[in-house]
């Protein structure tokens, strides 16, 4: 727990009451207030003007749970690299990181020779089937009519299946190459191809330039929608049997800021990782939050709730390992009596402290103002 000091316009009170050359007090001094080793008077002026608020112990929970980190990350459904079905050179790339793209946009085309000639094979395969295929009715009309040979009934089914196998095999390549076929049966044949998006989302990495060539294994765009952001925790091996799904989590972005938020246990890895690890994967309370994909967290997620008799962190004050709070003692019109007493404290958290003592639980004490942390 951070020390904790006597907030300075009540350390202020100190002075006004000594006088060394005096053994009056002034007017002045006697409006304001009087402090000795337990007992602190303060005005009501002084009260108001500082915004000292009173309370009294409440219950409150205190959390027990497993510290474990992470990061933010996003479904594989969500996430894509893009590269393209066949190799070339890069003609044009007009996109920059951080573009939203929709699914099915065009992202970059790329150009090739061999799209050419691939376009050629289909259409000449595709002109030949309509000959293939009458030849072969022909073949087995006469065969059926004992005119021509089983031999040449068989040879003229082979060729037309062939070339019919063939032609539906360079169809389904432009397909994937984003080739309408129905433009190269007309005689249209392109030596580019476009690269269009898998799915919506932003452009996060890019790995090409205008005139590069690249190949079928590279990726050359990545695109990230981050429209369901998730908890990728890592759990080491001693504390997994605790974390069940649906359990709650609190975590933070350390780098960016200390605010506080929420999550739950949605699915816990089923095997150990060579780093005697399981993953454990968390849904985000509120996927509104800024937060953007890889960002590093601290987490802890609660394994138990207990609730216990608390003040604010802020009515504590630390002198020599022992701890004190300002219990009011008397209140009249113009001042406010507080004594100082020494507390037992149990567990606790960045907010709250437990106070073990049970005849507190009633009085009213000065639970803001009263102390200052040293930094």
């Amino acid at each position: 727990m951070k020390t904790y000091i006597i907030k300075s316009i009540i350390l202020f009170l100190i002075i006004g009451l000594t006088s060394c050359n005096s053994s009056k007090p002034s007017e002045k001094e006697t409006e304001t207030s009087a402090i000795s080793e337990s007992v602190i008077k303060i005005t009501k002026a002084q009260f108001e003007n500082s915004k000292m608020e009173l309370g009294k112990i409440s219950t409150q929970p205190f959390i027990e749970g497993i510290k474990t980190n992470g990061y933010i990350d996003v479904p594989p459904a969500y996430r894509a690299k893009v590269s393209a079905i066949m190799g070339g050179f890069i003609k044009k790339s007009p996109l920059l990181i951080g573009d939203n793209v929709k699914k099915g946009q065009l992202l970059l085309t790329i150009e090739n020779p061999d799209f050419i000639e691939i376009q050629q094979n289909y259409a000449e395969i595709y002109e030949q089937l309509t000959y293939l295929k009458s030849e072969n009715e022909r073949q087995k009309i006469l065969f059926d009519e004992k005119i021509t040979s089983q031999k040449n009934y068989l040879k003229a089914e082979s060729n037309y299946k062939s070339a019919l196998a063939l032609s539906n095999g360079l169809a389904q390549k432009l397909e994937l190459m984003n080739i309408n076929t129905e433009n190269v049966k007309a005689g249209k044949i392109v030596s580019t191809i476009g690269i269009y998006a898998p799915i919506s989302g932003s452009i996060t990495a890019i790995f090409t330039n205008v005139g590069e060539f690249k190949s079928s294994s590279e990726v050359l765009l990545e695109i990230i929608n981050d429209e369901h952001k998730h908890l990728e925790l890592v759990v080491f091996e001693k504390d997994i049997l605790n974390v069940k799904e649906e359990q709650s989590i609190q975590f933070s972005i350390p780098e960016s800021s200390s605010k506080k938020y929420n999550a739950a246990v949605h699915l816990v890895g089923k095997s150990i990782d060579e780093n005697r690890t399981v993953k454990v994967h968390g849904h985000v309370e509120d996927e509104n939050e800024p937060f953007l994909v890889g960002m590093f967290v601290e987490a802890e997620i609660i394994t138990n709730s207990i609730q216990k008799s608390a003040l604010p962190v802020t009515s504590i004050l630390e002198e020599d390992n022992n701890y004190y709070v300002l219990v009011l003692k008397d209140k009249n019109k113009d001042t406010y009596e507080f004594e100082k007493v020494k507390i037992t404290i149990g567990t606790k958290n960045e907010d709250w402290v437990e106070v073990l003592d049970t005849n507190l639980i009633e009085k009213n004490i000065l639970i803001k103002g009263a102390f200052l942390p040293l930094e």
